[in-house]
């Protein structure tokens, strides 16, 4: 059975992050955001893959 996608809202991606809305939304406008899908009611959905990709492409050697 294949696996259905998960979307996050920006509050948990805010949650998961820890980070406040406003944080979320200047890194959006600077496009440094997780890429988001914009439904028809305006909310924004982050899928979980995207998310965890966008992650991993921060880390950084130490």
């Amino acid at each position: 059975m294949p696996r259905r996608r998960e979307y996050l809202t920006i509050t948990k991606v805010c949650e998961e992050l820890d980070i406040t809305r406003d944080t979320f939304y200047k890194w959006r406008n600077k496009k440094t955001a997780p890429r988001c899908t914009k439904l028809p009611n305006g909310d924004l959905r982050v899928d979980r893959d995207d998310f965890d990709e966008w992650l991993e492409s921060r880390k950084e050697a130490a």
